[in-house]
């Protein structure tokens, strides 16, 4: 099956160019977000890595009404609009409503549809018909085969920009595991896949600023699991103090440290990209 390449600006996404998606889980204090966003703009001329920013404008997911939800559509956007102007990064943003399309459609490259709802058929139409890229992340109740469905409900649009990202899966209470047959199956679409490093060593059920809340000592081998299987992309959630977070505090990475983290993930890169060119 040929694949499909999704332009975001100038990445495109499915090439042989590894791309990362990174930014702080929900969006804070504005200084915090141009910091990060500078922070991001080095890393990525030194890696030579495109990058697309991300941050929510609204996380309508927390476990607990009294969690920081984020500050909202119309202030979040303003303030992803001035990073993009800024620094001049494609911008990606998670919905939750049908009615938040058409203003988010404005500012974002590129619309993702949360794991909790990939299966929402009016939210996932509604925004594939801005024929803006999709990102359909993979929801933790679903196997991975079955991805298919929420694709296809982005091509009944007749909006072929889909991007896939694998998350983990539910694992008994309160836990995520990764199998890495998943990044096959999604493959298996024809469309880009990306892997959710820091969503996917979430704990669930502990509160995201306690410690035990993730599982950090994961990140590496699952990363290097994932670039080894041939996934196109990563999504990585950075802060430049992650204990601090307001949102997913356990699971973030220290945005001084994605440099080093990412150096080995290009090496197995360009080893599995050659494999697969001679293969």
């Amino acid at each position: 099956m040929s694949k499909h390449i999704v332009s975001v600006g100038s990445i495109e996404c499915g090439s042989p160019d590894l791309f990362l998606i990174s930014g702080p889980c929900v969006i804070e204090e504005e200084s915090l977000m141009m910091t990060v966003a500078e922070k991001l703009k080095i890393v990525s001329e030194e890696t030579g890595v495109p990058m697309i920013y991300k941050s929510s404008f609204q996380k309508d997911n927390r476990s607990s009404v009294d969690y920081y939800q984020g500050p909202g559509l119309d202030e979040g956007l303003r303030i992803l609009q001035k990073v993009k102007d800024e620094f001049g990064f494609p911008l990606i943003s998670d919905i939750h409503y049908p009615d938040q399309v058409s203003a988010a459609a404005e500012v974002l490259d590129v619309i993702q549809i949360p794991a909790y709802l990939c299966m929402q058929t009016g939210l996932v139409t509604e925004a594939a018909k801005t024929q803006k890229p999709i990102n359909l992340k993979h929801g933790q109740f679903l196997a991975p085969e079955n991805m298919i469905k929420p694709v296809q409900k982005v091509e009944s649009t007749g909006n072929h920009k889909i991007i896939l990202t694998e998350r983990g899966y539910t694992f008994g209470y309160n836990d995520l595991v990764v199998d890495p047959r998943s990044f096959h199956h999604l493959a298996e679409s024809g469309y880009p896949v990306v892997f959710d490093v820091t969503h996917s060593i979430r704990k669930y059920g502990i509160p995201s600023a306690d410690p035990s809340g993730g599982a950090r000592q994961y990140l590496n081998v699952l990363a290097r699991a994932a670039v080894g299987a041939g996934v196109d992309g990563l999504f990585i959630e950075t802060h430049p103090c992650p204990s601090e977070a307001l949102c997913d505090a356990a699971s973030q990475l220290d945005i001084d440290h994605l440099k080093g983290f990412l150096e080995p993930l290009l090496e197995i890169h360009r080893i599995e990209r050659s494999f697969r060119d001679r293969n």
